[in-house]
């Protein structure tokens, strides 16, 4: 089957704004500060995923993240693609074929959302949107540019963590591979085992991994 990985991002885009500078990024560190808030405000989060890589393949299935850093995507049935992330490292499972990769989560551009200690003021940028209900951070790490780039996309939500919610992120990583995911049905606060971040080894001779 053909490998999906988790990378999105999207182009930043140069627009002429009739906005006084100073007071432009005075806003933009606003809605920063209020994106880091949210993300250290979200201790458990589930919600249905729409997942679309750059060929426009499109696969559904269902997010868990519990932070710090702990993040599961289930595909939908009939899809042998397991990701997750066990608060060190993302691992790609396909039991298709039988293989496993992993890296470290902070050399994914899922790191952005999986870390709360990381300040998004020193990495991220708003892009403007020209909806003022709709706020899309870009963040990268201009140091490690392998390390790719991830869009976040939210609704402004009073109801939601921090005023916000997570609508879906577009990642782009090295090898410029590009994948939308959008969110539904989003549940904060609802209890999660630590046992669901753990992964069967589908390899010869493969033990159970995480635990």
């Amino acid at each position: 089957m053909k490998r999906i990985f988790l990378a999105l991002a999207i182009a930043p885009v140069a627009l002429a704004l009739p906005i006084a500078v100073p007071a432009l990024a005075q806003a933009n560190q606003s809605d920063l500060t209020k994106v880091n808030a949210y993300i250290r405000a979200v201790t458990t989060m589930t919600a249905d995923f729409t997942q679309t890589d750059r060929n426009g393949q499109t696969l559904t299935g269902q997010l868990t993240i519990k932070q710090p850093g702990k993040i599961r995507f289930q595909y939908q049935k009939g899809v042998p693609l397991l990701i997750v992330g066990d608060g060190k490292a993302l691992t790609m499972i396909d039991y298709e074929v039988r293989q496993v990769q992993r890296w470290p989560i902070g050399n994914s551009p899922l790191g952005a959302l999986l870390d709360p200690s990381k300040d998004l003021s020193k990495f991220g940028k708003v892009v403007p949107t020209g909806d003022p209900s709709i706020l899309s951070v870009e963040a990268r790490d201009p140091k490690r540019p392998e390390f790719g780039t991830i869009t976040m996309i939210f609704k402004r939500d009073a109801g939601s963590p921090a005023g916000l919610q997570l609508y879906g992120w577009v990642a782009l990583d090295s090898q410029n591979n590009r994948t939308a995911v959008r969110l539904t049905n989003q549940r904060y606060g609802v209890t999660v085992a630590d046992s669901t971040f753990r992964w069967t080894d589908p390899r010869p001779r493969g033990r159970s991994a995480g635990g």
